[in-house]
């Protein structure tokens, strides 16, 4: 996701052609969430336009078709996959991780079709997994057979952090959506390899979302001292202020290791014209 109506003539210049859009975002944050490709796979040359307007370093984290993951639960869908990335290809190492979100559904019983899964995979790209049944997040047995599946092939683990969203009841209509959708799993905050990644839920209130993001600071910098290159994506459930929220969490971390690199400088954005 690197474009939001709210986010136009504030963060993005307007009028903005929406083959330089993912350029302005680029000025803001180094990593995007690709949850387009949940949906449909890109053309290749519009992954190629992806790279074209983005630095080498920048980090995709793509999400795999749901073909694969939700209708084949990860069994029998070797064409969309084979499809999927030949699509990616002109990412090149800007495809920092393929993100395999499952399914509430997909619970320790199917952790066998995972592993065989991950055991499949090209070993060119680097995989991380979302799991949303509450069953991982309280039963350590579980946990650690998911773990087991993981680690053969160096897939990562990761956890989607709402804890600080369903703390209270939601107080707009976006919040309220959002709680009715967003999965509601334990905290976890173990990583697995040496690029973990971290999907954060705020709240709409942005002084509520620096609040429960208190301990990511902890971790992400003792995963930083430890040699990892951690990725942390923060949501709210209106966006209205992520890319702001995103580099205030990055400026918290630097705060604290000032050795780590600073964000790029987001390009003026005028006012907003009729014309």
């Amino acid at each position: 996701m690197w474009t939001h109506r709210s986010w136009s003539g504030r963060f993005l210049p307007h009028p903005l052609p929406a083959q330089e859009r993912l350029r302005a975002y680029a000025g803001w944050c180094t990593a995007v969430e690709g949850n387009t490709t949940f949906y449909a796979t890109p053309t290749r040359e519009t992954v190629a336009s992806w790279a074209g307007q983005t630095d080498p370093d920048f980090r995709f984290v793509l999400k795999l078709p749901r073909t694969v993951t939700h209708e084949h639960r990860l069994a029998g869908a070797g064409e969309d996959l084979r499809e999927f990335l030949a699509a990616i290809e002109p990412l090149g190492s800007r495809a920092h991780a393929l993100w395999i979100q499952l399914p509430g559904s997909f619970g320790p019983g199917d952790v066998p079709a995972l592993a065989r899964f991950l055991r499949g995979l090209p070993t060119a790209h680097r995989y991380a997994v979302e799991l949303r049944h509450p069953a991982f997040f309280t039963d350590p047995r579980a946990a650690r057979t998911v773990e087991d599946a993981l680690s053969p092939v160096d897939a990562e683990w990761i956890p989607f952090d709402t804890t600080a969203f369903f703390r209270t009841p939601p107080t707009s209509d976006a919040e309220r959506e959002a709680w009715t959708r967003k999965p509601r799993t334990a905290l976890r905050t173990r990583a697995l390899t040496d690029r973990p990644i971290v999907r954060y839920l705020g709240r709409d209130d942005p002084a509520r979302t620096v609040e429960g993001w208190q301990r990511w600071l902890d971790v992400v910098t003792g995963w930083l001292r430890e040699g990892r290159s951690p990725t942390v994506f923060v949501h709210t459930p209106d966006n209205a202020d992520a890319p702001e929220l995103a580099r205030r969490f990055h400026a918290e971390v630097r705060a604290r290791l000032p050795e780590v690199a600073p964000l790029p400088e987001p390009a003026p954005v005028g006012p907003l014209t009729l014309f």
